[in-house]
């Protein structure tokens, strides 16, 4: 029996996804992850024959796919964030491109407020530790703390964090409690918290709803909850000049710099809109 090429195998997988109302793309990056070869490696071997074992594990991931909505990163164990693999499963929320962006942001405060001074950088609800850990590679002089109430996802981040040789401090606990606790004191507070509110959750796709945990995606207050706890706690937390960068949802820049100015009124703060031109940091600098 003729074995079946690349571009078979792929065609079948495309047009499967499409008929059960997937995105056909993911067919392409699951069988590049099955083969184990690079994008351009995988584009001139179409022709190739793909071994029966291969066929038969990218199949059924394929058909699990579509019939649960269960993430790529969850049948491949990684995601792509800032130029590195991150180990993710079901205990921590996938990283998106839009928080590489506010890690991009982070960093160029971090350059252009405080070097070449020692900056301490604390990280509230790290998850998979994907913004810790880039901020501390890409910031070797600072000094990184990352927290989570989740003891599930603080052993996916100190795994990422050993993979990646990142120095950074893990500590268990909810919001800044551990950092009050440990009284460290920070020069950027960043965070991508719970902003979902629960009334969201019934438009929101079943790849997320059902397999990204709901402790990172829902807060209550329509949302705005870990916002307000983190900003009340912030004061102290804070050195005496230091910022802070949240990630928002689109429609939250506007309360969430209302919420920092009722603790800080002399906050400066911008609202900065992502690549598809939503609004998605708040980014402040405070008087601690």
């Amino acid at each position: 029996m003729k074995a079946s090429t690349q571009f078979e195998v792929l065609k079948w997988a495309s047009l499967f996804l499409k008929e059960h109302h997937r995105e056909p793309k993911i067919a392409e990056l699951l069988l590049q992850h099955h083969m184990q070869v690079s994008r351009s490696n995988f584009y001139a071997t179409m022709r190739e024959p793909v071994p029966p074992v291969i066929i038969q594990k990218f199949k059924a991931d394929i058909q699990k796919h579509a019939r649960t909505g269960v993430p790529i990163q969850h049948l491949t164990g990684y995601e792509s964030f800032y130029g590195h693999h991150f180990h993710v499963n079901e205990h921590v929320l996938i990283p998106r491109p839009e928080t590489e962006e506010m890690v991009q942001h982070t960093i160029h405060v971090a350059k252009q407020h405080f070097a070449p001074n020692h900056i301490t950088i604390v990280d509230i609800g790290t998850g998979s530790g994907a913004i810790a850990c880039i901020l501390a590679l890409e910031l070797p002089s600072a000094t990184v703390y990352a927290t989570d109430i989740s003891i599930e996802a603080l052993t996916v981040a100190q795994t990422n964090a050993e993979k990646l040789q990142a120095e950074v401090t893990f500590l268990h606990g909810d919001f800044l409690e551990p950092i009050l606790s440990k009284h460290i004191h920070a020069d950027i507070i960043v965070s991508n918290p719970p902003y979902i509110a629960k009334t969201e959750e019934v438009r929101l796709t079943d790849t997320v709803k059902n397999f990204d945990p709901s402790l990172a995606l829902f807060a209550d207050e329509e949302g705005l909850a870990a916002y307000r706890q983190i900003i009340n706690n912030l004061p102290k937390v804070i050195k005496k000049d230091s910022t802070v960068v949240f990630e928002i949802g689109y429609d939250q820049g506007e309360v969430v710099t209302s919420l920092l100015r009722a603790v800080f009124p002399y906050v400066q703060a911008e609202i900065i809109q992502d690549i598809n031109g939503k609004d998605r940091i708040v980014s402040a600098k405070l008087s601690g």
